[in-house]
């Protein structure tokens, strides 16, 4: 069953592929051309498809679609850019000044009849009508990172930002826009899944907006039988199982404590102490031992799903993954001391009757080497990645103390029993522990889970985060935010506990020296959301959500009755409007797993319209805090 990045992987090939179905024999023998795409569409194909493998598929050059570009005649141009204002009017100047013979355009979301008219009489009016060999519609307005992960935007997504959609002075007509650019990415979403989802909502916020927005527009979609996307797919056919997926619509004021929560898990770690994003992570190697007007040199690291260690540890707690590393290592290690044994077994350093009497007997065994070295090679390169990405998260957890922040936290968010006001405190007045956002955050977390905290404790708080030279704007914002909320039982179990010690190979031996870092192993529990979601999919009607079916009458009612006459869905899309987080999707993951151990079938697909990291979220809330100032 193919996963929605198979999907959308599939639809670029297609494209790159003039549009034409993908054979073996065009496998084999690419047609060679030029893609030109712009911002947008860089950030939907960057994540998917190596430079490599556009090689592969007869791409000799990709370029900006805003960058100067020569003439290039008798190859085939395929572009691949949003339909605005400003790419239209670039496309016009190319085929006035006739850069290339054959021009297939690709849409990322549709273009609007009055857009494609203007561009036929530019066409036209050029005289290079008949140079435009296909226009089509992609419905590819979407990133997808992993097989179960997608966001919106990248670039230029603050429209889409948490603070965009909760600012003071937004008008309605800009709401609307970020409406409608929400409902056009997850229609793509269900166009690209083939599945017209049951949508669930929470009420009274801009969730439920978009939920109407998508069910409005799904309805529309379905009742047009000439350009109906969904036209005989009852769910069969699709991404999903046999039943249909449910779309459940969250807004990110459903859990502000968990985006700004420090982590204890590869992946998350990289995007809060590292810059990841689109699955490539900026490293820093000689940041400490920089000298002043000289730049640290900074690695640039893919991380993907053909990565064995990254597909199985990128949700495994930090010291799980700094062993898995240190055990790679070690059968690198032994591999290539097979290779040299094998040599020097051969007697290949001496030229003697019985080395080449040696050679027949071993030919096997040399051939078997030799094709192994590609992958030794390969092995070796991910190896020095990891390592270099896990020096630089460790050397951030122990300048900063991120694992005593951490499991504090942990403990705040679980209400477990002995957390004293005095442990927040010490950790906030310790200077040599954190950065000042890393303080902030921690004291946001134990205020928002903190059911009551007086005026004077608050007060004393404040004192101790301005001498630690934090800014306080976004707890302006929190505490106005925490006056309208309802914060009861919002968290539940979770902690961490420690072990004495780390294992012996991490202990002895190894690149990483783990002297002063806690080994915490985190309890399993479900945040607000995994448990919305779980209420959801559970089939009894308690959930505070919505209901709307697209194929059914219109009403909350309806479309109530027909899902109780079906069994509820196995499978999700969870949908979090103002942004999401790593933590929140490997939590969801988690559940789908343990959901699959109990007999119950759960696909579950995490979606956000943004992934900010949580100092970037933390700003976010300081320009909505400086707006009530």
């Amino acid at each position: 069953m193919s996963t929605l990045r198979e999907r959308q992987l599939n639809a670029l090939k297609q494209m790159l592929n003039l549009n034409q179905p993908l054979t073996k024999s065009v496998a084999n023998e690419p047609t060679w051309k030029v893609l030109i795409y712009d911002r947008v569409g860089q950030d939907i194909i960057s994540p998917l498809v190596s430079v490599k493998e556009l090689r592969e598929l007869g791409v000799t050059l990709h370029v900006q679609l805003h960058s100067d570009r020569d003439q290039i005649p008798e190859v085939p141009a395929v572009y691949f850019c949003a339909p605005s204002e400003e790419n239209l009017g670039r496309i016009c100047q190319d085929l006035d000044n006739g850069i290339y013979d054959q021009y297939h355009l690709n849409f990322i979301s549709p273009i609007s009849r009055q857009k494609l008219e203007d561009l036929a009489a530019s066409a036209i009016q050029s005289n290079s009508a008949v140079n435009i060999h296909k226009v089509f519609d992609q419905y590819l307005n979407f990133i997808c990172l992993e097989d179960d992960l997608f966001i919106m935007k990248h670039q230029q997504s603050d429209p889409l930002s948490y603070y965009a959609i909760n600012k003071g002075d937004t008008k309605d007509t800009e709401m609307e826009a970020i409406m409608d650019n929400i409902v056009e990415s997850l229609f793509s979403v269900f166009v690209t899944l083939g599945n017209v989802p049951i949508i669930r909502s929470s009420k009274g916020n801009a969730a439920e907006m978009v939920a109407n927005k998508l069910d409005k527009k799904l309805r529309e979609n379905l009742w047009d039988a000439r350009n109906n996307l969904f036209h005989g797919n009852t769910g069969q056919t699709g991404s999903f199982s046999f039943t249909r997926p449910m779309l459940i619509i969250l807004d990110r004021n459903i859990d502000m404590a968990t985006p700004l929560h420090h982590t204890w898990t590869y992946q998350a770690l990289a995007h809060d102490v590292l810059d990841l994003s689109l699955n490539r992570a900026m490293v820093p190697e000689n940041a400490g031992n920089v000298t002043p007007g000289q730049k640290a040199k900074v690695r640039v690291c893919d991380l993907d799903s053909k990565d064995p260690l990254w597909s199985e540890h990128k949700g495994s707690p930090f010291p799980t993954v700094a062993e898995a590393i240190q055990e790679d290592l070690d059968k690198y290690r032994s591999s290539e001391a097979e290779v040299k044994k094998l040599k020097s077994s051969m007697g290949l350093d001496a030229e003697s009757d019985l080395a080449l009497s040696m050679v027949s007997d071993n030919t096997q065994r040399l051939t078997s080497a030799v094709n192994s070295l590609p992958q030794l090679m390969e092995k070796k390169r991910l190896i020095d990645m990891h390592t270099t990405i896990a020096t630089a998260i460790l050397n951030a957890i122990k300048s900063r103390r991120l694992d005593s922040f951490f499991e504090l936290e942990e403990k705040v968010m679980s209400k477990s029993s002995g957390i004293e006001t005095k442990s927040v405190m010490d950790l906030i007045t310790d200077p040599s522990a954190g950065t000042e956002e890393d303080k902030l955050r921690l004291f946001i977390i134990y205020y928002l889970c903190t059911p009551q905290i007086g005026e004077d404790e608050y007060k004393k708080f404040e004192q101790a985060l301005l001498d630690a030279n934090c800014d306080l704007r976004a707890m302006s914002y929190m505490r106005r935010w925490k006056g309208f909320s309802k914060m009861s039982n919002q968290y539940e179990g979770g902690g961490t506990k420690t072990v004495s010690m780390f294992s012996k190979l991490v202990s002895q031996g190894s690149s990483f020296v783990m002297e002063g870092v806690k080994n915490l192993v985190v309890k399993k529990h479900k945040l607000p959301v995994s448990r919305a979601v779980e209420s959801a999919l559970s089939g009894v009607d308690g959930s505070d959500l919505s209901w709307l079916d697209p194929r059914t009458a219109r009403t909350d009612a309806a479309a109530r009755t027909r899902a109780a006459r079906h069994p509820p869905p196995t499978d999700a899309v969870v949908f979090i409007v103002g942004g999401g987080n790593y933590i929140e999707y490997h939590n969801l993951i988690d559940f789908a797993k343990q959901q699959a151990t109990s007999g119950m079938t759960r696909k579950i697909i995490y979606g956000a319209t943004t992934l900010p990291n949580a100092s970037q979220f933390l700003k976010q809330l300081s320009l909505l805090g400086e707006e009530i100032k």
